[in-house]
C-alpha cells in the first residue's frame, strides 16, 4: 500500500476541494471525516444538512463540522443563478431552459459537475450508490473531456510483486474500464492520458507501449494497423513522449525478448504503461496479473476529463472512498 500511502501525503499539500454528491451515505461520510482529520482534501457534501449532521452524530464524527454542506434543494441564491446561467450557455442549443437547469441542479450528481465546471470544486467522487452511467453522463455533459481528448477511459495502477517489470514493479494498464473498442484515435489518446496519469499519480516517466499481437510488422491486420496508427497519432499528440507500437507484451518488458524482437525499440524491453488494443484485452489483463502474479490494482482511475471525476464501486469500503479521493486530489490541476 505504499503508492497509496504516497498519494495520501502528497494530496495532503494540495489543498484541493473535492466535491461528494452522494453526501449523507453512510461510507461517504465516514471516509470525508477521515479525509478532513488527515488534510486530505476540502470536502464539500451534498445533500440535506440534518441528515448529514445526523448522520455524523450517529457515527460520532467530529471533523464533519469543517466541511462545506450544500443542499441541491436549498443552493445559496447567488451560486444558483451563477450555475443555471452556465448550464444554459454550456446546453442551451440541446434544450437546457433556465428551468431545465434548476431542475437539473436538484440532483447532486448534476450540482456536482457543475460546481467543477465553475470552479467551486477541483474534483468529484462518486458512485457509492449510483451506476457508473449515472456518474458519467452530468459530468460529461458539463465538465466535458480534456482539450484534444475525446474518450473517456480507466487505468489501474498496478503493483507486481516482481520488481523487474515497470519502475519497481510499478506500472499502469489501460484501457480496463470503460472504453470497448476505441478507434486509432481514441487508442492515441488513451495513451496520452494514461502517461499523464502516471506523471501526476505515481510521479512516472511514461514508458508506453502499444500492445498487439504483432511486433513492427510481424503480422499483418487491420487489428494491427489500428495499434500502428494509434501509435503515430500519440507521437505527434505528443513528440516527446517514450512509446513504442505495434509490440507484443513480452517484447515491452523483457529485455531478451527486446532484443531479440525489437532492438531499435525506444522502451527496451522497460515498458511502465501498457495500453491494450480493446477493453476485453486490458480488462482479462489486469485481472490475470491481479490474481496470477499477486499484483495490486488500484483503480480504475478515471482519465481524459477537463476535470477529475471518479467513480466508485457500490461495493466500495470507506478506505476505498479516502484513496479515490486522494487520487482525484492528485489529478486535479487547480
Amino acid at each position: 500500500m505504499e503508492i497509496i500511502y504516497n498519494i495520501r501525503k502528497k494530496a495532503a499539500g494540495l489543498g484541493r476541494r473535492i466535491v461528494l454528491p452522494e453526501g449523507a451515505e453512510e461510507r461517504t461520510i465516514q471516509a470525508a471525516d477521515i479525509i478532513i482529520g488527515e488534510g486530505i482534501a476540502e470536502v464539500i457534501l451534498l445533500g440535506s444538512p440534518d441528515r448529514i449532521k445526523a448522520e455524523a452524530a450517529r457515527f460520532g464524527l467530529k471533523n464533519i463540522e469543517r466541511a462545506t454542506i450544500i443542499d441541491p434543494y436549498n443552493i445559496p441564491e447567488e451560486a444558483e443563478k451563477r450555475y443555471v446561467e452556465l448550464m444554459v450557455k454550456l446546453r442551451g442549443d440541446k434544450g437546457v431552459t433556465p428551468e431545465v437547469a434548476a431542475k437539473q441542479l436538484q440532483d447532486a450528481l448534476y450540482l456536482a459537475a457543475v460546481m467543477v465546471k465553475a470552479g467551486d470544486a477541483d474534483g468529484e467522487v462518486a458512485g457509492a450508490i449510483n451506476y457508473t452511467g449515472d456518474v458519467l453522463r452530468p459530468a460529461l455533459q458539463y465538465v466535458k473531456t480534456a482539450p484534444g481528448i475525446s474518450v473517456v477511459s480507466g487505468a489501474f495502477i498496478m503493483r507486481i510483486p516482481d520488481k523487474s517489470f515497470g519502475d519497481e514493479g510499478t506500472m499502469l494498464f489501460a484501457d480496463c474500464a470503460v472504453s470497448p473498442d476505441p478507434t486509432a484515435q481514441q487508442l492515441a489518446e488513451i495513451a496520452v492520458s494514461t502517461a499523464r496519469t502516471a506523471r501526476s499519480l505515481v510521479d512516472l516517466e511514461p514508458r508506453v507501449a502499444m500492445l498487439s499481437f504483432s511486433t513492427h510488422g510481424s503480422a499483418k491486420h487491420p487489428m494491427v494497423d489500428k495499434v500502428v496508427e494509434a501509435t503515430r497519432i500519440a507521437r505527434e499528440m505528443n513528440p516527446e513522449l517514450i512509446i513504442d507500437g505495434e509490440i507484443q507484451a513480452d517484447t515491452a518488458i523483457v529485455l531478451k525478448v527486446a532484443e531479440l524482437k525489437a532492438p531499435t525499440s525506444p522502451l527496451k524491453g522497460r515498458a511502465n504503461i501498457m495500453v491494450f488494443p480493446s477493453l476485453e484485452v486490458g480488462n482479462i489483463a489486469y485481472k490475470l496479473v491481479q490474481r496470477m502474479a499477486h499484483a495490486e490494482a488500484i483503480g480504475p482511475v478515471l482519465q481524459g476529463m477537463a476535470a477529475p471525476i471518479n467513480d466508485l464501486s457500490r461495493g466500495c469500503s470507506v478506505d476505498d472512498i479516502v484513496n479515490v479521493v486522494a487520487i482525484t486530489a492528485c489529478q486535479s490541476k487547480s
